[in-house]
């Protein structure tokens, strides 16, 4: 599926006297977020703030005193490409871990991520930022389709991701509990998210997973044959050291896989002058940043790359892993 992001990021309107600030997440994504106020031309910034899809939390205590406010989000690299635009209008100071920077201009780029401006709307505890994808979800809906986004990329069939219960939806999240002898009442907890997450980082468990053996950071795409069509998704980040589990939809018989590691920068490292790069024989389109292609006639003549994608048989196997090592 592809996701666009309708995060109604603009200038701030005017923000009732005494009012708190709350941020709701009404994607599919389990993220963190950090915020930044300006007031007479100085900006703070704090973070990271967890948001489980459909959850809200309160990220200013008091009055809200800033003439502007900012979000910057990021997402586990598990999901592959951040679903929210990284390209916004602000350069601010971050940092790992729980922070508050008095003064966010000050310090350098590298320490610097986007942030978007963000007009909080009104609700009853006062203004509130609220993120969402295009399919407008409201709070019970991105928390339902968030477990079914990390259940597909866990190696269970919850598709598709819509945010509507189902028997398919239910049937996956009661294997799913069922593999990891979990309660029943486990799916409403508030750890089940971070129960999730580490399913679909395991690279022993269900499913499909790369894991990245090198000391550099690797960009992936997947490709799986859906309704007679050849469709590569990408780019998943899969981070030195790390493992991933792309979203493979189905039972398929076979897959495609393709990775090339990647700089600070995102420029294709190099071994001599050979992209670092695994794949194989199968040529597919890619194309830079986020993509869902399924149409790989002719990539270069409609503006797109070419990838020798790797053919995987996967023949009914339960879990298969590629790993990525340096020769």
């Amino acid at each position: 599926m592809r996701i666009a992001v309708a995060t109604a990021l603009v200038m701030l309107a005017a923000v009732p006297a005494h009012a708190e600030l709350t941020l709701c997440n009404r994607t599919s994504y389990r993220m963190d977020a950090a915020i930044g106020l300006e007031k007479r031309a100085n900006v703070t910034t704090r973070g990271w703030f967890a948001l489980d899809p459909g959850a809200c939390k309160q990220v200013v205590d008091g009055a809200l005193d800033a003439e502007m406010v900012y979000v910057h989000t990021r997402t586990p690299p598990v999901y592959g490409s951040a679903p929210l635009p990284q390209d916004g209008n602000a350069s601010f100071c971050v940092r790992d871990g729980t922070f508050e920077i008095a003064n966010a201009r000050g310090c350098p780029m590298s320490q610097q991520a986007r942030f978007s401006a963000a007009r909080p709307s009104d609700s009853p505890k006062g203004p509130a930022v609220n993120l969402a994808e295009e399919a407008d979800y409201d709070d019970a809906q991105a928390r339902l389709a968030g477990i079914q986004r990390l259940l597909v990329i866990a190696g269970y069939d919850a598709n598709p991701i819509d945010g509507v219960p189902g028997a398919k939806t239910q049937g996956a999240l009661n294997k799913f509990l069922a593999d990891r002898k979990l309660p029943a009442d486990a799916a409403t907890g508030p750890e089940f998210f971070a129960t999730l997450l580490d399913a679909a980082r395991n690279p022993e468990g269900r499913g499909f997973s790369w894991c990245n053996d090198t000391k550099y950071a690797v960009m992936a795409a997947i490709g799986t044959i859906e309704q007679g069509a050849t469709v590569t998704r990408g780019w998943y980040r899969v981070d030195a050291g790390q493992c991933v589990k792309p979203d493979v939809r189905g039972a398929p018989q076979r897959l495609y896989s393709y990775g090339e590691a990647v700089d600070a920068n995102g420029r294709v490292i190099k071994n001599g002058e050979t992209p670092l790069a695994w794949g194989g024989n199968v040529a597919l389109c890619t194309r830079d940043g986020k993509f869902d292609l399924s149409d790989h006639k002719d990539c270069a003549a409609r503006g797109l790359n070419s990838a020798g994608f790797a053919d995987i048989a996967v023949g009914g196997q339960p879990s298969i892993t590629v790993r990525f090592k340096e020769p």
